[in-house]
Parts: structure tokens; C-alpha cells; sequence
């Protein structure tokens, strides 16, 4: 089918991009430049502009925009980058959706969203029922997943896809520790009793295009592995298997003075179950954090 994707050129975006075409799907991205062919469309979400038209007739419209949470320190005017480059493309596709004739109308959005929705959950297991937690993150995920109203309530199966950690060398929680773990001076994070909700790059990509086929899923839906582990078990299995020592933790306060407000997420503890896809029957590749950890890991 023919489906939309904003946010194309980021990480996940262009992974999706690539699993969609193989299987045969016509992909359209969403850019802001000038449109370079016909697999591209021209909006601009932080002005609202994004004519309906241009979506009419295809099947599923993907939304992965949004600044990247890594990029710098949280400053306010940062804070507010993050926020509105979500929130402004979220709701800018959410009312185009809605403006289209209903058999002109994407069937499905599949929209991002984050595990940040839970805030700290401690030792505590939780699943996609569970209310929006505090701190900036859950704040966030609560204004983003909000601003899909619009198509939800046009009759549009609307997704959340609240992202755990995927787990690829090439970027995301992986790419950043590389280094250090190889030069053997890297170790936990704080106390390192955290639970870290990560997922296989594989598993990401084949629950995300389950998430389309699935008419009778909608809502949130945790993308998350099905074995969350704390941050120590994590520290000594990447150690294990770039046989590396995995000896000198990192100190919560030197998290502070590095990272800013930021440090609160590696230190924040996420037990989160992938509720709704293991009631679908969804099978994970990866059920496990070391297979996970040997795909992502292809030269070690």
C-alpha cells in the first residue's frame, strides 16, 4: 500500500523506510524542503501547513518526527525544541487526516510516542494501562500523544508507539557506550538497580509493521522487549560480549554535572511490559537481552 512517513530521514524513520520498500509498499516521506520526486511531500509542521490532498488514497501514514533527546543539554529553549517539533508535526498530520473525505482517508496512524510516558516506575512492572507518570518526559509524552486527537476522533485507527530502547551499533542507546566499553572504562549507571526497557532493531521494525496490518489494535502500545533489565545486568552482558571489564561505574552526580536535567533518564528505573503485543501473539526474534545485544553487535 501506499503509506506516509514523517520523520523518514531520522534513525528509525529511515530503517522503516527500507523494511517498507523491500516489502513492497510505495513509501511517500514528509519533508520540509522542496519535494524532489513523487515519493516525497512538502509540509512544514511547525507552521501547520500540510495540504490533505496530498494524502488522500493512502493506506497508513507513519509519524516518527521530533528532535532527538540526545542532542544537547536541556536547556528551556531546548526543552521546548523537543516539544514542539513533536507536538507541531503530530497535530499537523492529525488534522489533515481529519479534513479528508472518509474514503479518501489513511486508514491507520501510527504515531510515536515513548516510554518517558511512565515516568519512574521503579521495581514495578507496567503495561500500556498504566497513567502518565511525572517529570518532563511523561509531560512530553502526554501533550504528544494528545495532539493525534484530531485523526482519533475523524475515525482514523490511531497507534501510539511508545519506544522502548532499540538496540542497533549504529545509534541510540548502543552507539554512544561503544567506545568507552572498549576501552574498558565504563561500568553502570547511579546504582545501576534501574530497569532499561530495550528492544531489538529487528523486532522494533516487525512490531511496528504488525502495528499496521492489526485493525483491531489501537491506542497505546509499548514497543519494548519482552525481558527488561537493570542497568547493571545490561552493563555486564555489552561487557561480556565485547570482552571488556566493566569496572568503573558511573556516579550519579558525575551524570549531573555532565548531562545537565538530561541525567535523570539514564537514572530513571522503567519496567515496561509490551502488554498489548503479547496479547496480539506478537512473536519476538529476540526475547532476550544477549540475542539482542549479538544481532546489534555484528563485528565485536
Amino acid at each position: 500500500m501506499r503509506i506516509l512517513i514523517a520523520g523518514a530521514s531520522g534513525w528509525l524513520g529511515t530503517r522503516l523506510t527500507d523494511r517498507l520498500r523491500a516489502a513492497g509498499h510505495d513509501v511517500v516521506r514528509l519533508v520540509r524542503r522542496p519535494a524532489r520526486g513523487a515519493d516525497e511531500v512538502r509540509w512544514d509542521p511547525a507552521a501547520g501547513q500540510l495540504d490533505p490532498a496530498a494524502l488522500a488514497g493512502a493506506g497508513a501514514a507513519v509519524n516518527l518526527a521530533g528532535a532527538n533527546i540526545g542532542d544537547r543539554r536541556w536547556t528551556q529553549g531546548f526543552k521546548e525544541v523537543l516539544r514542539s517539533s513533536r507536538v507541531d508535526s503530530t497535530g499537523t498530520l492529525a488534522r489533515a487526516l481529519a479534513a479528508l473525505p472518509v474514503e479518501q482517508r489513511p486508514r491507520v496512524l501510527l504515531n510515536g510516542s515513548a516510554i518517558g510516558w511512565y515516568g519512574d516506575t521503579g521495581d514495578r512492572p507496567v503495561e500500556e494501562g498504566e497513567p502518565a507518570g511525572d517529570g518532563f518526559m511523561a509531560d512530553l509524552c502526554r501533550v504528544w500523544e494528545a495532539a493525534t486527537a484530531p485523526a482519533e476522533q475523524a475515525g482514523v485507527r490511531v497507534v501510539r508507539l511508545r519506544t522502548g530502547l532499540p538496540l542497533e551499533h549504529t545509534g541510540g542507546l548502543l552507539k554512544p557506550q561503544l567506545l568507552p566499553y572498549r576501552l574498558g572504562i565504563a561500568g553502570k549507571f547511579g546504582s545501576g538497580r534501574q530497569w532499561i526497557p530495550w528492544i531489538s532493531m529487528a523486532d522494533w521494525l516487525a512490531a511496528t509493521t504488525f502495528l499496521l496490518d492489526r485493525e483491531d489494535i489501537a491506542g497505546p502500545v509499548n514497543v519494548v522487549g519482552p525481558a527488561p533489565v537493570t542497568n547493571a545486568e545490561f552493563t555486564r552482558e555489552l561487557g561480556r560480549l565485547l570482552h571488556r571489564p566493566t569496572v568503573m561505574p558511573v556516579p550519579a552526580v558525575a551524570l549531573r554535572v555532565l548531562l545537565g536535567e538530561m541525567s535523570v533518564e539514564p537514572l530513571r528505573s522503567l519496567r515496561v511490559m509490551p502488554g498489548v503485543l503479547n496479547r496480539a501473539g506478537f512473536e519476538f526474534r529476540h526475547p532476550d537481552l544477549r540475542s539482542a545485544l549479538e544481532a546489534a553487535l555484528p563485528v565485536r
